[in-house]
């Protein structure tokens, strides 16, 4: 049996950056994954670099192009005819980008003298870890410390059954092999409002259906609203307070029947996303015989430094509390790392930004201010529109704004809220300054270069002491 200091059970972006940097401390570290790509080869990086953050990006990307060659670029002088998609094509690029990436990590591998073994692992007696490998067989593996980073699999919907497809989850939502005329979206919620801003750019006929009777309530509300309203003018048909009661694969089409106010409903689309949400993937870690603690809804209980009730063993990521996203991940996989190796592993989970890359992009990062005005927290807001923002006019982009929220008698930020052009890059300037307990005047005071995007953060700044200069 090969012992190691630190197993790491997954690859994507909690467990691969953890092994990385367990390496980097010194310590003997082995990453065990059974992710494959497309082609069904061992492929690290996990749903995120695989059928995630990635794929989705990168068709994100190659959608706006060819929205923007068909609807905007004539407002630059630019005419383009006959302009045509290439599907074929543009899924290839998705699946170069992809296994670049995770070829990437397959360097650093060995770059960091990380050992990757490709099979299933879960947790057995004393601190090892049971691999089962392609052929079946099975291979012990022996650790001082176990990370789990397992990562998370689609939701299931209770009385939709996923066929890979007529009926897709967000995997098969990739890989499309037409545009589909008609796509129905079951949910409303990051995945589901992403892949669908993908398909209804490229041609299709995008219905999504959303549960709750308002979009993204959970995220600031002038944000959602405003966000509803340029996707419903960008041609999204999105339905609220819709309550699947079937779904039914006929002989050419999908039947999609739901309830909302007005009573039942009957839709007829080609194809049909379910994105309902993910769920940890915890399944098939022996938790039980080990005695791994797993609460209700599936996460592995762990405590601030990510400690599981068993000794010396870990987890990360989507499969403990906290948010879902990638790059908590990570910064869990270093904080853990490094707290093995002796030092002083460190998240702050009141910094981590969320991102919705639609058209504009949706950005925030702390408090939204239903939650401080539930909490009884005195604040002010400071909101600045990006169509008084020169660079925006440059790029034609003038749709959203920026909002700050600061504490009414310290003038601390509690939280950003935006909705933009690249806001998932301006976000970064406010989770920097939230890390150093920076007030809005400290923004205010900052100068920002013209003209650029970051002006309208400069703009809320000082509208939260009612001093812009532009609005």
């Amino acid at each position: 049996m090969q012992r190691y200091d630190v197993a790491i059970i997954g690859a994507g972006p909690g467990g691969y950056v953890a092994a990385i940097r367990c390496a980097q401390l010194g310590l003997s570290t082995i990453c065990i994954d059974n992710m494959r790509d497309q082609n069904g080869d061992p492929s690290l990086g996990g749903v995120c670099l695989n059928v995630g953050c990635i794929p989705s990006k990168a068709l994100l990307d190659s959608s706006e192009q060819f929205y923007s060659a068909k609807h905007h670029l004539t407002d630059h002088g630019v005419k383009c005819s006959g302009v045509e998609l290439d599907l074929a094509t543009m899924m290839a690029r998705k699946n170069n980008i992809v296994k670049t990436l995770t070829g990437g990590i397959e360097t650093l591998f060995m770059k960091n003298k990380v050992t990757w073994m490709h099979g299933l692992g879960r947790l057995i007696a004393n601190n090892q870890v049971e691999v089962v490998l392609e052929d079946n067989s099975t291979k012990v593996v022996g650790a001082v410390n176990i990370i789990i980073a397992t990562g998370s699999t689609p939701t299931a919907h209770e009385d939709i059954v996923v066929d890979g497809d007529r009926i897709v989850d967000s995997t098969g939502a990739l890989a499309f092999d037409e545009v589909p005329k008609r796509l129905a979206v079951i949910g409303g919620g990051v995945i589901g409002l992403e892949l669908g801003s993908v398909w209804s750019r490229l041609g299709s006929k995008v219905v999504i259906l959303n549960r709750g009777k308002k979009l993204l309530s959970r995220i600031e509300q002038t944000v959602a609203k405003e966000a509803h309203r340029l996707l419903q003018k960008q041609g999204v048909d999105i339905r609220l307070g819709a309550t699947i009661k079937e779904v039914k694969v006929t002989k050419k089409q999908v039947a999609v029947v739901y309830k909302d106010e007005e009573g039942e409903q009957k839709l007829q689309v080609d194809r049909v996303l379910v994105a309902t949400g993910r769920q940890p993937n915890t399944a098939g870690l022996n938790a039980e015989a080990v005695g791994l603690n797993i609460d209700e809804k599936g996460y592995i209980e762990v405590d601030e430094h990510c400690h599981t009730n068993l000794p010396n063993v870990y987890a990360v990521g989507d499969v403990v509390r906290g948010p879902m996203l990638a790059h908590k991940a990570s910064e869990e996989g270093v904080s853990v790392a490094e707290q093995i190796a002796g030092q002083s592993g460190h998240v702050n989970y009141q910094t981590i930004p969320w991102v919705i890359y639609t058209s504009p992009e949706i950005a925030w990062v702390g408090k939204t201010s239903q939650q401080l005005e539930d909490e009884g927290v005195d604040f002010r807001e400071g909101v600045f529109p990006f169509k008084a923002n020169g660079r925006a006019h440059a790029m034609n982009e003038t749709d959203g704004m920026v909002k700050i929220l600061s504490d009414a008698k310290y003038d601390r930020i509690l939280g950003v809220h935006i909705l933009g052009p690249h806001a998932s890059e301006l976000i970064a300037e406010v989770v920097v300054a939230m890390e150093f307990n920076a007030s809005a005047e400290d923004i205010a005071r900052t100068v920002h270069a013209h003209p650029t995007l970051s002006e309208a953060m400069h703009e809320a700044a000082l509208a939260v002491d009612k001093r812009t200069i532009h609005i």
